[in-house]
């Protein structure tokens, strides 16, 4: 079990937030409902395209660290290693918008880009343009013929500055863009692993590299590289992560370039110097010009040993915006200088009037009352899968550190924790499909990463689909769970096989649907369902991974069952057994 300077885990957003505003409060205030988005004192201006930068917590200084005048106007702050919700997105949105539109910059993660394109669509509601660029720096995570697929790493910091320059020299929302385009192309990061990081919730790492052994290509959130192999000196790690960034940025004599060493938590500065050092000289020997570095932690991994390089091919623009002064708790570049014209008004969020309206119950006596699932059935069962998620929390996040980021229990964990929240606050006679919203709308605002909109999207098809029943029958409960899967394959886009919690959702549904059509009871098509997602949860085991972050891996996450089936069976199998004496 490692040791942790943290209070309550329950608590740990919310303190971080607290002290990074009572550290910086000339830097950064708060704005918005969600409490969950840290913004420039000044910075948002009336005029400039908003920047937002934002991803999950456990990588400081990013995201909230990069906010300040001249580069970022705001950051939604999500769970550790989890995407920040679309409501945390859209207050930091609302924050940052000038009446240019908002940029949402932020890594390519599947999270990620589900809850940003959800907050695009919400802004536009409110009358505000946003776009997203995701960042694609990690040459480790693809191939260069699908650089689309790579992920966001250390090199966000190079994309963050240019495009907050640009903003900030009042260049247009699609400039802005291009800017961040350009200094995305020019961008490439590789990194090593030595050590494990661990989530603070359970205090334990959540994947182990052996004494003597260090991974190539590790991701920012503990994904596994491409390649496992014997330690070697820094002259030798530092060439091995240079070698594909050379290549690929086809560097020449007379070229410039921006450095950037990044330790990974708990990486020392001496260390990090020492591969600098090399950086240089091979910089060098190829007569390429190091315009400006940085060494030190730009982007963490909460306390993982290792660290990653980041090379940014220069041009005169690209200089320049690099150059543009910034002020900011982890970034001063320049003179400080006063504000070009005062902050943007606070505009009013209004998602924030209706916050607290009663959920509006559908009169009784007009819906379908027969079948043995009442709503009061339906409570138990939501309360039941909580229970059954919250004992194999450890494990789903030992199965998620195999082969992703080791977040999954805790992910699932704070969503049931929201959604009995909610359920609690839901009115006593509230619906079935009343309380299946008020589940996904919690999931949605408390989860972020993944799991938040497809269980969010889920929950809504799911109480969709009998909105004109009181009591489910078993046509209905079986209408009910193909809504749910219905709702996270249409968000996540995943396919039978891809090794996702599909490959545990699917089979449940044909196996419940085959019962109902048999007749058989509400318990016997829940039982069935239970029974092929076990099977299909462990089936995954043998796949190889086709989506998420563990599609990096390729043939190494054959043999690791994917926490999202296996979540999924444990759901089913609690629904089960709630009404198996039914």
């Amino acid at each position: 079990m490692s040791k942790k300077l943290i209070n309550d885990p329950d608590n740990l957003i919310s303190e971080l937030i607290a002290g990074m505003l009572s550290a910086h409060p000339k830097h950064l205030t708060t704005q918005g409902v969600t409490g969950r988005a840290i913004v420039a004192r000044n910075g948002p201006r009336e005029g400039k395209v908003g920047i937002v930068i934002g991803g999950g917590s456990g990588h400081e200084p990013a995201f909230a660290g990069y906010v300040g005048q001249g580069l970022a106007d705001a950051a939604p702050l999500g769970n550790i290693f989890a995407s920040p919700s679309p409501a945390q997105i859209v207050d930091a949105g609302l924050a940052a918008s000038g009446g240019a539109g908002v940029l949402f910059l932020f890594g390519n993660y599947t999270g990620d880009v589900m809850n940003f394109a959800m907050a695009e669509e919400e802004m536009a509601k409110h009358g505000v343009t946003a776009r997203s660029f995701v960042t694609t720096d990690d040459v480790a995570s693809a191939p260069p013929d699908q650089i689309d697929e790579r992920r966001g790493i250390a090199g966000n910091f190079f994309v963050f500055k240019v495009a907050g320059a640009a903003a900030d020299q009042n260049a247009s929302l699609q400039e802005v863009q291009e800017a961040a385009r350009r200094a995305n192309a020019a961008t490439r990061t590789m990194g090593v692993a030595l050590s494990a990081c661990s989530m603070p919730q359970t205090g334990k790492a959540n994947f182990e590299i052996p004494l003597g052994e260090m991974e190539i290509g590790m991701g920012i959130h503990g994904e596994p590289g491409i390649a496992r192999i014997p330690a070697e000196s820094a002259d030798a790690v530092t060439d091995r992560l240079m070698t594909p960034i050379l290549y690929e940025l086809g560097l020449t004599a007379g070229d410039r370039v921006a450095v950037l060493v990044n330790g990974l938590g708990s990486t020392t500065l001496l260390e990090l110097y020492l591969l600098h050092r090399r950086v240089a000289e091979m910089l060098s020997d190829r007569r390429v010009e190091i315009h400006n570095s940085w060494v030190g932690e730009y982007c963490t991994s909460l306390e993982m040993g290792g660290a990653s390089v980041s090379l940014m091919k220069l041009d005169e623009d690209l200089q320049a915006w690099l150059d543009h002064p910034c002020d900011t708790p982890a970034l001063q570049v320049g003179a400080p200088r006063d504000p070009l014209i005062a902050s943007a008004p606070n505009i009013p969020n209004p998602r924030s009037q209706s916050a607290d309206k009663p959920v509006s119950v559908t009169p009784r006596t007009e819906l379908v009352a027969t079948g043995p699932i009442t709503p009061d059935v339906f409570r138990q069962m939501m309360a039941a899968s909580a229970t059954a998620i919250f004992a194999a929390r450890n494990w789903l996040c030992e199965l998620d550190g195999a082969i992703g980021d080791g977040d999954h229990g805790i992910t699932m964990e704070i969503g049931w924790k929201a959604a009995l929240a909610a359920l609690d606050h839901a009115p006593e006679k509230a619906t079935i499909s009343e309380l299946s919203e008020a589940i996904a709308a919690a999931f949605l605002d408390a989860v972020g990463a993944s799991a938040g909109p497809l269980y969010a999207t889920g929950f809504q098809r799911a109480g969709a689909a009998v909105s004109d029943r009181l009591n489910l029958d078993s046509a209905a409960m079986v209408a009910w769970l193909q809504g749910m899967c219905h709702g996270i394959k249409d968000r996540g886009g995943a396919a039978a096989g891809d090794k996702t919690m599909l490959d545990a959702w699917l089979p449940a549904i044909d196996a419940a649907t085959s019962a109902a059509a048999q007749d058989a009871t509400v318990k016997t098509c829940l039982a069935a369902a239970a029974e092929a997602a076990s099977n299909g949860a462990r089936g995954t085991t043998q796949m190889q991974s086709n989506r998420g972050r563990s599609k990096k891996l390729g043939a190494r996450s054959i043999g690791h069952q994917d926490p999202g089936a296996a979540s999924t069976a444990i759901l089913l199998a609690a629904w089960s057994e709630a009404v198996r004496d039914l």
